[in-house]
């Protein structure tokens, strides 16, 4: 194994988080609950658990716990029977829900009394380990398939290049020409890193007039936007607009927003497109590494509806 490979494999560890998944597990929690319904002994990790107090009183009681694993002590006392593994969540005050195993054990003791040991296994850790074990095997098939995808589009791709060059020769339109021209090489990019899917590389970043790049996007949406007699509103107030960065990204993430736009707006509506200069990152940016030069904000906005509540955590 390569010394690559090593650390693509310890970076996919230390994202599963692995380690805290099996503390959880392989230290469950244990509590004791007698006939009279009184909690007689309680380990630190039920404690943390169950959000018990670690100084509780002696007459703590079963009805401090959930009402289904109070169920399942009723049930070990009534049966006198071990109760198998139960899935229960548990909701903590102020925390996220804890995904447990509960089990029981009616214990007899001597003087004829009976008492239930509960173990709680703490398994919300192995419950996202399999989301995101299921998450990675399907971007791993939809990789295979991008690539096998990415092959016969750049096959199709070299007639469809030749026959537009014939094309052009035929149609001297220096815009047309341009257009077409930077639009192929942009899907011949995009084909490319599928084809490095295993490999990604990064962007290539030069220095890009954004204008520039917001002008050629708009006009490759034109023809929506006719369509459905949409009007554009620019303000682009941002001087200089040199930034630096990949042009071709920044093309296909602003094409995507404007179709995204022109899709949600209704006939004779508007799209706004604007930019300004900034002499710092905003603060709702304050994740990006603090820097001293401007920045260009780029602000796009429509008439359409907006998006439901309901779908915003679901937004990128």
């Amino acid at each position: 194994m390569s010394a690559r490979t090593q650390r693509h494999v310890a970076d996919a560890v230390e994202s599963l988080n692995l380690a805290p998944a099996l503390r959880d597990c392989l230290f469950p929690g244990a509590l004791t609950v007698n006939q009279s319904g009184q909690i007689i002994s309680c380990t630190p990790e039920a404690e943390r658990l169950l959000d018990l107090p670690s100084n509780r009183p002696a007459t703590a009681s079963l009805s401090q716990l959930p009402v289904m694993m109070q169920q399942i002590v009723c049930d070990a006392f009534t049966s006198a029977k071990p109760v198998a593994p139960r899935d229960l969540v548990l909701l903590g005050n102020g925390r996220l829900s804890r995904h447990v195993h509960v089990s029981a054990l009616p214990v007899p003791s001597t003087n004829g009394d009976t008492t239930v040991l509960v173990v709680l296994s703490d398994v919300t850790g192995f419950a996202q380990l399999e989301q995101t074990v299921t998450r990675l095997d399907r971007l791993a098939t939809i990789g295979t398939l991008s690539a096998s995808m990415a092959h016969e589009i750049k096959n199709a791709l070299v007639a469809v290049k030749a026959f537009v060059d014939l094309l052009l020769e035929k149609n001297k339109d220096a815009e047309l020409a341009t257009i077409v021209g930077r639009e192929m090489n942009r899907v011949n990019s995009i084909v490319r890193q599928l084809l490095k899917f295993g490999a990604p590389t990064g962007p290539t970043r030069t220095t890009v007039r954004l204008h520039d790049v917001l002008e050629h996007s708009l006009r490759m949406v034109q023809h929506q936007m006719d369509g459905k007699l949409i009007s554009i509103q620019r303000s682009f107030n941002a001087t200089p607009d040199a930034v630096h960065g990949d042009d071709c990204q920044l093309e296909q993430v602003f094409v995507n927003l404007f179709l995204n736009a022109i899709e949600a707006t209704g006939d004779n509506g508007t799209l706004t497109v604007a930019t300004e200069l900034l002499s710092a990152p905003p603060p709702d940016f304050a994740h990006i590494q603090p820097s001293s030069r401007p920045h260009v904000r780029v602000i796009v906005a429509d008439t359409g509806t907006g998006i439901e509540s309901h779908h915003l955590d679901r937004m990128f």
